[in-house]
């Protein structure tokens, strides 16, 4: 599957413009005017097709009179701004076109266009990826004080961390069917339920165990933990003996679905930290173990940068791991599987699959395993499907 790292993309785009608008505007011009924000779909002469983000096409004219003016991610207002060309425009950059109403359906005649390219846009999104993954802690929520705003999150099932919250603090919500970032929309702090997942970013204490959050995301699904029952490739199902619902669950397997198999001693190595009671959980032995076939992956811990702290980050360890796909399922097979969040008994969409699991299984059978392994691709900007 084609690499897609566009991380929060929508959402960069629609906090920058939130900004600069304010700044840019008369509102006595605005009375009968028009805009979109989205992608650059198609450029045919001087019109241009913008697929929005709310997922409409809309049809945007140009004149010699538009003024186009190319602007970075994250920037603030249009003061370092650059003036650029209709043919400068490319398919994939994002835009912000002004103007007036059309006499069609969905179409405006541009007196501006704001663009960010495509390039620009992706580097941006990189150096986010980098932050979450450097800064960022996940797990499942278990308790809630909105008088402090601070959320106590699971990261292993003998381990929590204290995520703290401001006003300043940039939340984030999942679609129901998705664990991509630029599916999410901007959210709140009462949004945040006990039982979701969450990963936040920010600066931890000196002991690892609080997180000052400059920007958290949290959603919620469905866990499911196994074993395989049968495999219906044709469908793209696969029936799984649920040991957390303790029922047997058929999952949809789709092209989205994003698979990982733990080799072996990878997984014998996080069941036997996993085994470990409260309080014994040793960063520097952690850190000392060898590095695993298939990735290379160490169990370092997740702590700064330069100093231990805390448990190994499970989700970075298994992003590294091999691709895996339907055929490579066998019956007997031991998953942990996130899926879409529906009714008892309605079907379920596997959003992130991960086999190879039977130690961890064994060594922690419960559903804050099954959460911190399974969402793995949660919140890190790994969008990257089955490469």
């Amino acid at each position: 599957m084609i690499r897609r790292v566009l991380s929060i993309l929508p959402l960069v785009f629609i906090f920058v413009w939130s900004a600069i608008l304010p700044a840019q505007e008369n509102p006595a011009a605005t009375v009968n005017a028009a805009r979109a924000i989205g992608t650059v779909a198609a450029i045919n002469g001087s019109t241009i097709s913008v697929k929005t983000d709310a997922g409409a096409e809309t049809t945007v004219t140009v004149s010699d009179s538009t003024r186009i003016v190319k602007a970075a991610p994250g920037q603030r207002d249009l003061k370092g701004a650059t003036t650029i060309q209709l043919q400068d425009l490319q398919v994939g950059d994002r835009v912000l076109a002004r103007g007036k109403a059309g006499e069609g359906a969905n179409s405006i005649a541009a007196t501006s266009l704001i663009v960010m390219k495509q390039s620009d846009v992706a580097n941006r999104q990189q150096q986010d990826i980098q932050e979450w993954q450097r800064r960022g802690a996940g797990g499942i929520v278990r308790a809630i004080d909105p008088a402090t705003g601070a959320v106590t999150i699971s990261t292993t099932p003998a381990q929590t961390i204290s995520v703290r919250t401001t006003g300043d603090t940039l939340f984030l919500r999942y679609a129901p069917d998705s664990v991509k970032f630029s599916d999410a929309k901007k959210s709140s702090f009462g949004e945040i339920k006990v039982g979701d997942q969450l990963r936040a970013r920010g600066n931890r204490s000196s002991d690892g165990q609080t997180l000052n959050a400059d920007a958290v995301i949290s959603g919620t699904f469905k866990n499911i933990a196994g074993t395989v029952n049968s495999i219906d490739s044709s469908g793209g199902t696969i029936s799984v003996a649920d040991l957390i619902g303790k029922k047997t669950a058929v999952v949809k397997v789709t092209p989205e679905t994003q698979m990982r198999k733990i080799p072996p001693e990878v997984a014998q190595r996080i069941a036997m930290f996993l085994k470990r009671p409260a309080g014994a959980n040793n960063p520097e032995s952690a850190q000392s173990a060898p590095a695993e076939r298939g990735g290379g992956q160490q169990l370092r811990t997740a702590g700064e940068p330069g100093r231990p702290g805390g448990a190994p980050d499970f989700q970075q360890i298994i992003r590294r791991m091999p691709a895996a796909s339907l055929t490579d399922l066998q019956k007997g097979d031991a998953v942990m599987i996130v899926t879409t969040d529906a009714a008892s008994g309605q079907p379920v969409t596997a959003l992130t699959l991960l086999s190879g699991v039977e130690p961890i299984l064994t060594a922690a059978p419960t559903e804050t395993t099954a959460n911190l392994l399974s969402g793995w691709s949660m919140g890190s900007g790994a969008e990257a499907g089955n490469q």
